[in-house]
């Protein structure tokens, strides 16, 4: 049954529907993610137009519905996240954490925990922490979604959790050292990556007051995860292939330092 209601909700994209009206898919604390009718959302002088543009998030009235359209009668306060919407690198992380949650759950299922996670994310790579590790904490802990559960915690195989670990497609998890020799396409994963995978699939975004990750670390932890992304859960989204080029060419954009960077790190 339809109810109006008050919800925090982000906004994820939005598309021109009609002259006039926009349909605005939210990602909401109270039923998950869903699709809105905004009525005369693209008129001049229009309240609600600013105020559902990407990378923003706000209190907003509508009308919630389980099935069907929901709608959004009234906004009580929104705000960008402005260095997102300013930043072509942060935008794209950006863009793809609300794209893998959109493909991970169905629309308007209550998401729990999920709400709080990507706004925490959001406003941490707003606030200037590294938007692939916050992407890649997001990720892992995402696996769970997709129906891949890898086990993070011991070797998959034995239990122990005092021995070297590598990463094992065959098991769905971590292996030991001893257990190496049972799958000759493990990943060999070093052991600062294996520490961080383990270490982002219990972390909760609240408890990160700053990222701090080597380069080459960042390359290996790119790696790891997108061959379980690609062999376990066969996922393709077009974000993630724009993140995917922007290696190949952000090297050639010189960006202005922003304080609020600086003064964080």
């Amino acid at each position: 049954m339809a109810t109006n209601q008050e919800f925090n909700g982000i906004i994820m994209y939005r598309r021109d529907y009609k002259e006039r009206d926009l349909l605005v898919k939210i990602l909401t604390d109270q039923i998950g993610k869903t699709m809105f009718m905004v009525k005369d959302a693209k008129k001049r002088g229009s309240r609600i137009g600013p105020a559902v543009l990407p990378n923003t998030h706000g209190r907003y009235v509508g009308t919630l519905n389980q099935t069907g359209m929901s709608f959004i009668n009234a906004v009580l306060d929104a705000e960008q996240y402005f260095n997102i919407a300013q930043d072509i690198f942060k935008n794209a992380y950006a863009t793809y954490i609300l794209a893998l949650l959109d493909s991970a759950y169905q629309d308007n299922q209550p998401l729990g925990h999920w709400f709080d996670t990507i706004s925490n994310a959001l406003t941490l790579i707003d606030e200037g922490d590294d938007e692939q590790i916050i992407a890649n904490i997001v990720e892992v802990q995402l696996l769970a979604a997709f129906g891949v559960q890898p086990e993070w915690r011991y070797c998959a195989i034995c239990g122990r959790d005092d021995l070297p670990f590598d990463y094992s497609m065959k098991y769905n998890g971590l292996i030991c050292q001893q257990h190496f020799q049972m799958d000759e396409h493990r990943l060999h994963v070093d052991q600062k990556t294996i520490f961080f995978l383990r270490r982002f699939s219990v972390i909760k975004m609240e408890q990160i007051n700053h990222v701090n990750v080597s380069e080459e670390t960042k390359k290996h932890l790119r790696t790891v995860i997108d061959q379980i992304y690609d062999e376990s859960v066969g996922l393709k989204l077009k974000s993630k292939k724009f993140i995917d080029e922007m290696g190949s060419w952000s090297d050639k954009l010189t960006l202005k330092p922003r304080t609020d960077i600086d003064k964080n790190e």
